[in-house]
């Protein structure tokens, strides 16, 4: 995370938001304590429409998970 006075921060204010952008943290103070971090907003997660809808979506396995399960521990052994 990196500092940066007041100051500095109005004459760098659009290089410090690209820094932000990039994922660095920037603490802005005035008089040496901290008053104003700037951080990326996180994009929200999109929505599934529904959940039958994503299992739907995912690839099927060949085999049940109980099989699977032992053809794996088999393995190991």
């Amino acid at each position: 995370m990196s500092t940066v006075n007041l100051a500095t921060a109005k004459a760098q204010l659009s290089e410090l938001i690209y820094r932000a952008e990039s994922g660095e943290e920037i603490l802005v103070t005035r008089h040496g304590q901290p008053v104003v971090r700037i951080s990326a907003v996180q994009q929200p997660k999109k929505r599934i429409a529904s959940r039958a809808a994503f299992r739907a979506s995912l690839p099927g396995w060949s085999q049940d998970s109980a099989k699977l399960i032992r053809a794996m521990r088999d393995e190991e052994r």
